[in-house]
Formats: C-alpha cells, sequence, structure tokens
C-alpha cells in the first residue's frame, strides 16, 4: 500500500514536471491574513519559467469569485500563456473548472502535503510576505497597492533567471511564442 502510494505521487511529480517544460503554467495559492481583521485574502500566481507573479485581492474565501477574478486578470493574455495552473487543495480552488471554462486552462493540484509541488509559489509568498507580514489589514491595501508591489517583485533581476527580471523574461516568451 506505501509503496503504491508513493509510486502514485512520484506519477503526479512528473506530470507535474513533463507539463511545466512544455508550456507556460502557473501556480497559484491563497494568502491568508489575520482573521480578526476580516475575511480579506490575496491570490498570488506566478508563471513557473519567468518567475512572473500576479496578485489579486479577495474579499473572501469563496472559491467561485476568487476563480472568476483569475479568469478576468488572465483572459488578455493569449491561450498559449494561459495553459494550466497548480494549486493546493484548498476548499478555494475547488470551483477550478472556471479557468477551464473561462480561459481554457487547465488545473492541477499537489498531493497532500506536498507544498514543494509549487515552490515557485511559496517562494513567492515568503517575498510578499516581507512586505505584507500576516497581520496586515487588507482594508487599507487596494488592488492598485499589490500591482504596485507584484510590480516591484517583477522589476528585481533574479540570480535563476541569469540576473534579468521576471518582466523582462515573461514579456520575451510572450513576443517568441505569440
Amino acid at each position: 500500500m506505501a509503496s503504491s502510494l508513493r509510486l502514485a505521487k512520484y506519477r503526479n511529480a512528473l506530470i507535474l514536471l513533463m507539463i511545466a517544460r512544455s508550456s507556460i503554467i502557473g501556480e497559484g495559492d491563497l494568502l491568508i491574513f489575520q482573521r480578526d481583521l476580516r475575511n480579506a485574502n490575496v491570490t498570488s500566481l506566478i508563471e513557473r519559467k519567468s518567475r512572473y507573479t500576479v496578485m489579486i485581492k479577495n474579499h473572501s474565501r469563496h472559491s467561485r469569485p476568487i476563480m472568476d477574478k483569475i479568469v478576468d486578470t488572465f483572459a488578455p493574455l493569449p491561450a498559449f500563456a494561459r495553459q494550466s495552473f497548480t494549486f493546493d487543495r484548498g476548499t478555494e480552488f475547488s470551483a477550478f473548472r472556471a479557468l477551464e471554462d473561462g480561459i481554457g486552462a487547465r488545473s492541477w493540484f499537489c498531493d497532500p502535503s506536498a507544498p514543494w509541488q509549487k515552490g515557485a509559489v511559496e517562494n513567492v509568498n515568503k517575498r510578499i510576505r516581507r512586505f505584507m507580514p500576516g497581520d496586515t489589514d487588507l482594508a487599507v491595501v487596494s488592488q492598485r497597492n499589490l500591482i504596485q508591489l507584484a510590480r516591484h517583485l517583477n522589476d528585481q533581476p533574479r540570480k535563476c533567471l541569469n540576473y534579468r527580471t521576471p518582466t523582462e523574461v515573461f514579456m520575451a516568451h510572450l513576443q517568441e511564442d505569440g
């Protein structure tokens, strides 16, 4: 039983890796803030190859409004730039079929207790937390503030990108495949 479970986890990891190599793939996660400061939260999304980050403010953890905002945010991109997303198994992503219906993006889910399967978004969440710790009151943070923070993160050169910025790499990828 344990070996078949390990084999299934290994197979799922290989599938995620093959998808990541063949197309633009996003990873998504929900940043939760102190509950006594209301139910607002932030969806963080990252494109794996370029590390390009998008942040979306949500007023609740209900799945459908979160997915609708992701669809609205990614709809202007060409179809090849929004092929798939990898999420954890949180209930906030249970309306994942809205992505396929809205923008044609497939959804993949990490194995339970395997956040390493979406390591890029976990890394960017740590970067975001430097500017927005868990006790941040999102009532005073606008979507515009989140866009400015994402722009700041996307304009920082990264060693893993050969000292180019996520914006440069993402835009080059859009132009080369578009």
